[in-house]
C-alpha cells in the first residue's frame, strides 16, 4: 500500500503559503490617534509626537513643512513606543506628520497631524517643586540674617576642632615653638582653600594675642599673596601690627611633592607644637599627617576631599569632615550674614528630611502625594 504522507505535507504547505500571502495582502491597522505638538517647559528645538496605533512591523514617522508637502522620513520605530521626540525641529517654524510602512513608504496610512511649532519656554512647569524650595530657602536665609543682626543667639552645634584651637595654640606658646598653617595645595579660586583663609585669619588673631609663633608655607603664588594680607590684617586687628614679619608667610614651590618634602623635613627639624592642615589635600595628605604625629604636634585638620579624610581622622587629633570646613567661619566669626546662612541651610535640610520621612510611610500605605510631590516631570 502506498503513502499518501508526501501528498498530505505539499497540500499543507500549501495552505500555509496561502495564508501568509493571505496575511501580507491585508490592510495596515488605521492609526486612532496622531497628535504632534510643542514639547511643554523646555528650552525649544523639540515637537512631541504621540499615537495610538497597533502594528506587527516597524513604522516610518514622516515630516514635511506644510499639509500637502513632501513628506521626509525622520525615523523607523515601533508602534508600541507610542511617541517620538523631533528634537531636529527649529523653532518658529510649522511641521506636519504621518506615519508609513517601509514595506510600503510611498502609502501614507494617516492623515497629516500639526501645525506644531517648537518654541522656548520661560518655565519647566514640572519643576515647581524646585522653584518652591528655592523661596522657600532664600526667605529662611534673610529671615535668619535678620534674627541674628538683632543680637539674638542663634545655635550651631559645637565642632570639637574648631573649640580645641585656642588650646593648640596655647599649648605652642607654652612650649615656645612654632604652629604651622597648612593652607592645602589649590589655588584661591578653590572654595576650600577660601574657607582654609577664615579660619588662618582667626588662628593669626590668636597667634597675635598669645604671642605664639606662627607660619604659613604656601604652594600657590596667588595663595601666598592672599595668606599674606590675611594674616597681616588679624595682626593689625589684634591691636599688634609691629608683631607680623613677613617671613611668616612664606612661598615654597609650585611642585606638590617637593612641597611635601619641604614642610615634612621642618617639622622634623623644627618639631612644631601645632600643625594645622586645613584646605584641599590629595596624594600628600598622609605624609603630612603622620609626619607631623610623629614629631608629636597637635593636629587639626580639616578638608571637604572625602578620598583624604581617612588619612586625616586617623594621624590628627580633631578633623573638620565637609560641611564643617564651610561652616567654620561662621563658627568662629559669628558674623551674622554668615551665622544665618549656616543656620537657614541646617533647618531646610532639616525639612527636607521630614519630607522624605512622612514620603517613605505615606508611600508604605499606598499613598504617592508626597512621592509625586517631590518627582520632577
Amino acid at each position: 500500500m502506498r503513502s499518501n504522507c508526501p501528498a498530505f505535507l505539499l497540500s499543507v504547505f500549501a495552505l500555509l503559503a496561502i495564508m501568509a500571502q493571505s496575511a501580507a495582502a491585508q490592510p495596515p491597522l488605521p492609526v486612532s490617534r496622531l497628535n504632534a505638538f510643542d514639547t511643554p517647559g523646555d528650552e525649544g528645538r523639540n515637537i512631541t509626537i504621540e499615537w495610538e496605533f497597533t502594528s506587527p512591523e516597524p513604522i516610518l514617522l514622516m515630516r514635511a513643512a506644510s499639509p500637502e508637502g513632501i513628506y521626509d522620513i525622520l525615523t523607523s520605530t515601533l508602534a508600541s513606543d507610542a511617541g517620538y521626540s523631533d528634537r531636529t525641529a527649529e523653532d518658529g517654524v510649522a511641521y506636519y506628520y504621518k506615519i508609513g510602512y517601509p514595506s510600503e513608504a510611498e502609502t501614507l496610512y494617516t492623515a497629516a497631524a500639526g501645525p506644531a511649532v517648537s518654541k522656548s519656554n520661560w518655565f519647566r512647569t514640572g519643576r515647581w517643586n524646585t522653584l518652591i524650595l528655592t523661596i522657600l530657602t532664600f526667605v529662611m536665609v534673610v529671615s535668619f540674617i535678620q534674627i541674628a543682626k538683632r543680637g539674638k543667639e542663634l545655635y550651631i552645634r559645637k565642632i570639637a576642632g574648631l573649640s580645641a584651637m585656642d588650646e593648640a595654640i596655647g599649648r605652642a606658646t607654652e612650649m615656645g615653638r612654632k604652629m604651622l598653617f597648612i593652607p592645602g595645595i589649590l589655588s584661591i579660586n578653590e572654595i576650600q582653600t577660601i574657607a582654609s583663609l577664615y579660619i588662618m585669619k582667626y588662628v593669626a588673631q590668636r597667634t597675635a594675642t598669645y604671642g605664639a609663633k606662627l607660619e604659613v608655607p604656601n604652594i600657590d603664588p596667588l595663595t601666598f599673596s592672599a595668606a599674606r594680607e590675611t594674616v597681616k590684617q588679624a595682626y593689625m586687628e589684634a591691636g599688634k601690627p609691629d608683631q607680623f614679619q613677613e617671613d611668616m608667610v612664606t612661598y615654597i614651590t609650585y611642585d606638590q611633592f617637593a612641597y611635601t618634602a619641604s614642610i615634612t623635613g621642618k617639622m622634623v627639624r623644627e618639631r612644631p607644637a601645632t600643625n594645622f592642615l586645613i584646605g584641599s589635600f590629595f596624594a600628600e595628605s598622609l605624609i603630612l599627617a603622620e609626619t607631623g604625629q610623629s614629631v608629636g604636634a597637635i593636629q587639626i585638620a580639616g578638608t571637604a576631599e572625602l578620598a583624604q579624610l581617612p588619612f586625616f581622622v586617623t594621624a590628627c587629633d580633631y578633623t573638620l569632615m565637609g560641611e564643617e570646613l564651610y561652616a567654620a567661619s561662621a563658627y568662629l566669626s559669628r558674623e551674622p550674614v554668615l551665622l544665618g546662612s549656616i543656620k537657614a541651610q541646617d533647618t531646610v535640610k532639616a525639612i527636607l528630611m521630614a519630607v522624605i520621612l512622612v514620603g517613605l510611610v505615606t508611600f508604605a500605605f499606598g499613598w504617592d502625594i508626597v512621592r509625586d510631590l517631590l518627582t520632577p516631570h
